[in-house]
């Protein structure tokens, strides 16, 4: 517990304060939004080697494509063609698993800060170098960003994450299954269930954090487009 207070859930509560009294303009939310873009920038290495990854998918597949037509007559073949060549270019997520862990941690310090330790109150663990505001304003463009049972930021969130499953299932329509096209609709829609009982920060931060990744991914695929990543 002296872990997670003193190296995750103290310095996150500190840098949000921080970042409230100066660049946010005592602006929570905007706070929040600035805190969401710091970690997706200090993640950005990771954020790379992931999209780079996309790209060796996307090449990878039309590989395989190429070898089921060569093989369209031996199935065994085909098999074991496609088993080697699987085997020879073989990808660990470990990128797109570490910027999901990290954002699922910081969603989970949230909550403990929105739970009680953004208290006006409650704000005596702030270090040294941090100022401890007057009041702490949690209101954001008519939303107060502590509450819970809102239905806009939330669907927000659906809307945003539903256009971009789509949008990546686009590019592999011929190899869909029924279960892709469940989780189009189910992980959404799930999402809005999941934070409509969450504080509206919670809605903020995913939000933002998709609309980084959604950036920076066109971004990088247009830098990555044309170059042909080096697949055995």
């Amino acid at each position: 517990m002296n872990i997670w207070h003193d190296f995750l859930y103290a310095p996150l509560l500190n840098v949000l304060i921080y970042l409230y009294n100066g660049i946010a303009g005592q602006n929570l939310g905007v706070a929040v939004i600035f805190l969401t873009i710091a970690l997706r920038i200090a993640l950005l290495p990771f954020t790379v080697a992931s999209v780079r990854n996309e790209e060796v998918y996307e090449q990878m597949n039309k590989k395989v494509e190429v070898i089921k037509k060569a093989f369209k007559n031996d199935p065994v073949m085909q098999r074991q063609e496609i088993r080697e060549f699987l085997r020879k270019n073989s990808i660990h997520p470990w990128a797109k698993a570490i910027v999901l862990g990290v954002q699922v941690l910081v969603l989970v310090l949230l909550y403990q800060v929105f739970l009680g330790g953004i208290n006006y109150t409650k704000l005596t663990e702030l270090y040294s170098w941090v100022v401890r505001p007057d009041f702490v304003n949690t209101g954001f463009l008519g939303f107060d960003i502590g509450e819970r049972r809102s239905l806009l930021w939330p669907a927000l969130v659906g809307i945003v994450l539903y256009f971009e499953i789509h949008f990546e299932q686009r590019k592999r329509k011929s190899t869909l299954l029924g279960s892709d096209i469940v989780y189009k609709y189910f992980f959404p829609f799930f999402s809005f269930l999941a934070l409509y009982i969450l504080p509206i920060a919670k809605s903020i931060f995913i939000l933002t954090s998709l609309v980084f990744s959604i950036t920076m991914g066109w971004t990088l695929r247009k830098i990555f487009h044309g170059r042909e990543p080096a697949i055995n």
